[in-house]
């Protein structure tokens, strides 16, 4: 007897002809991704006839996997690390808060023509205030790491007025320059990031991780010392495999909320399900598809 797996994997290979759109997810690496799994569900609910996979893409063969997107049709991309920002330098068109982030996690492919978009932050900001109520407005917040996720996230939390705003980043340049261009929509700064950031905690209400510190296989890493964690504090990390992290573990213990990253890599995927459809991405399923595999592991 077939395990459930192969029978629905069977069945999207079965209902593929020559006029199915192909996605894709590109990134190095990129075998860990449960975006295949989410997406291709979503794709077979709303009876979308296509098929989602993931291509290893390394950073020296990024332009040319960019032109077989266009050569070969496919409907739509979502791009991972580390091509987020390098990406925008070969798509046709950039959303214009895309190009203020200055990373594109999502491409849509519409009549030879490549769109860049961000889905991560606004993804991002729905999953903290569904799962946590987070009063985005009255928060002093910091982000740990100043690369294409960050990038996308602090737009966001600016966009929907976020009190302060802290980039924190162990190459503090890169958290320089990444406040430098978002000075414009609201009060951030930047700091160099220790075991213990150079901010009190006490004037910290909110910490994001943003980085793959702690992802499978290593999930033993944490960006900052646990001392540093205080009881009052909100702490999320973007990080959904595994769903409680070393950091989140430790803030736990600490007293803190925590908050994993599922909902955010669920949120950004319908947004670009959206995009690329046209149709209300069924998120409660895509959600229950990545947990069924990552259940699996515990």
């Amino acid at each position: 007897m077939a395990a459930k797996g192969a029978a629905y994997s069977n069945n999207i290979v079965r209902n593929l002809d020559t006029s199915s759109k192909v996605y894709a997810v590109i990134g190095d690496p990129i075998a860990h991704s449960k975006s295949p799994l989410m997406h291709n569900a979503a794709l077979q609910e709303m009876e979308v006839n296509g098929v989602y996979t993931a291509f290893h893409v390394k950073p020296e063969q990024l332009e040319h996997a960019v032109a077989g997107i266009r050569a070969l049709g496919l409907g739509g991309v979502n791009v991972t690390i580390p091509h987020k920002e390098q990406v925008m330098a070969y798509l046709d068109e950039i959303d214009e808060s895309t190009r203020v982030i200055g990373a594109v996690n999502t491409i849509v492919h519409c009549e030879g023509k490549l769109y860049g978009y961000n889905t991560d932050g606004l993804g991002y900001v729905r999953s903290l205030q569904e799962e946590m109520q987070a009063d985005i407005p009255s928060s002093r917040i910091v982000i740990i790491g100043a690369g294409g996720a960050a990038r996308g996230i602090a737009y966001a939390l600016l966009a929907e007025g976020c009190k302060e705003l802290t980039i924190a980043n162990r190459t503090v340049e890169r958290a320089h320059a990444l406040a430098e261009d978002l000075s414009g929509f609201g009060k951030v700064r930047s700091v160099m990031l220790n075991d213990t950031p150079a901010i009190p905690p006490q004037d910290v209400d909110i910490v994001i991780q943003t980085t793959s510190v702690g992802m499978h296989p290593h999930i033993d890493e944490m960006p900052v010392a646990k001392e540093w964690l205080q009881s009052h504090m909100l702490v999320s990390d973007i990080i959904y495999n595994p769903l409680e992290t070393a950091l989140l573990q430790a803030a736990k213990a600490q007293g803190c909320r925590i908050h994993n990253g599922l909902g955010m890599f669920v949120h950004q995927g319908a947004i670009a399900f959206e995009l690329w459809t046209g149709m209300k991405a069924p998120t409660e399923l895509m959600r229950q598809k990545v947990l069924e595999t990552l259940n699996c592991k515990q």
